[in-house]
């Protein structure tokens, strides 16, 4: 085996940010005889991990037409950074973590140079923007994908150099702590219902998605007075920018003392929760996982949905009902979204029968998507290819 190694790690949405840490953590583990130097773009998670940062990648995790056009300096300037820490560093191999934005376009530049490239985290092709299949096949020498359904995928297109290393959340999502401490920690009542709100990890999604949630409590509210709410915001967001959204509607009359604003606490706000309201995105696997039922959301600007909501071809826009093969979650996406449907979807969850059957159903889910310790299956996966 090698003495030591040089990898270039490049993530850039939070969640792809936290899948790389654990692989780091992971990689340094099954090769512990090993000096490996990592770096590259790196949010929060990565840096803690101890990777060396050449691009911040949280400046750069934003979404929609609009928000890319603004950001295009960044986006450049982060794309010569990193060339230039290739040309200087020369690593073994590039792993990019999802991000197919940035990473597809990087990946091509990598591979014209002899660099080769491993991709962690399949982008969603199979929903949208199939063609870039052939992007993969060109330019991507090992694909390790997380979903069950992946390998199969590609394969059908030509595709085999692709490994289904399960998803990294399997075994991984858990509470810190019970409903009990969770409801004393935040001045609520265990024995009345909780409904968890997620809107997303993005400044955008908290604007857009939100307000329509905020609508729902209210709703549900003046029909279930004894229902509280936490809304749960993201570990890359400051709690004031909800604040600001709840303060600029009118929903003090409306929902009293029984809604809160928490950070930091999302996986034991959605296994503490009797229903959930999620924005579409790995935080509704880890409600599928916490086997909290739930309503998938979202809404995008206008210009952004009707230039790209046009090229998704997926049946499903949940991952949680992707691995189910079915419809098992509401979807409210776009124009579907609004405060009337998500109260009406959130009072039916509610419903103990409905709810208890939606339990046992996302524990099912659950076993679809493999087994623990994905983190660990990748890390051998990349260690036998650069060897």
């Amino acid at each position: 085996m090698m003495s030591s190694l040089s990898l270039m790690i490049v993530a850039g949405e939070a969640s792809g940010d936290a899948h790389a840490a654990a692989l780091v953590s992971a990689l340094r583990a099954a090769a512990t005889e090993m000096q490996i130097d990592f770096f590259g773009s790196t949010g929060a998670q990565l840096r803690a991990a101890g990777v060396d940062s050449i691009v911040k990648a949280d400046e750069l995790a934003i979404i929609g037409l609009w928000e890319v056009g603004q950001a295009l300096p960044k986006f450049w300037r982060a794309f010569d950074d990193l060339k230039r820490a290739v040309i200087e560093r020369k690593p073994d191999a590039v792993i990019l973590v999802d991000w197919p934005e940035f990473n597809l376009r990087l990946a091509r530049w990598l591979q014209v140079r002899g660099v080769r490239v491993i991709y962690y985290i399949s982008p969603q092709l199979w929903a949208w923007r199939s063609y870039r299949v052939h992007s993969v096949q060109r330019d991507v020498d090992l694909m390790l994908s997380i979903l069950p359904f992946e390998k199969e995928w590609y394969a059908a297109r030509g595709v085999t150099q692709v490994e289904y290393v399960g998803h990294p959340l399997t075994g991984e999502v858990r509470a810190s702590y019970g409903r009990e401490e969770f409801c004393r920690r935040n001045e609520l009542d265990q024995s009345r219902p909780i409904v968890a709100l997620l809107p997303g990890s993005r400044h955008k999604e908290l604007v857009r998605i939100l307000p329509l949630m905020l609508d729902a409590a209210a709703l549900v509210s003046s029909e279930r007075q004894d229902v509280q709410f936490v809304v749960m915001v993201a570990a890359n967001r400051d709690p004031k920018e909800a604040q600001k959204i709840l303060a600029a509607g009118d929903y003090a009359s409306s929902l009293k003392d029984s809604l809160r604003i928490i950070h930091h606490e999302t996986r034991e706000a959605l296994a503490a929760a009797d229903v959930a309201a999620v924005a579409s995105g790995t935080a509704t696997l880890e409600a599928a996982l916490l086997a909290t039922p739930l309503v998938v959301v979202y809404k995008e600007s206008a210009l952004n949905w009707h230039t790209l909501g046009s090229l998704i071809t997926a049946e499903h826009y949940g991952l949680v009902n992707l691995i189910a093969g079915r419809r098992l979650a509401t979807e409210l996406i776009q124009d579907k979204l609004n405060g009337k449907s998500l109260a009406r979807e959130l009072l039916a969850l509610l419903n103990p029968d409905r709810n208890a059957l939606m339990r046992a159903e996302l524990k099912e889910v659950a076993k679809k998507i493999g087994d623990p310790g994905a983190s660990t299956r990748a890390a051998r996966a990349i260690l036998d290819f650069v060897s």
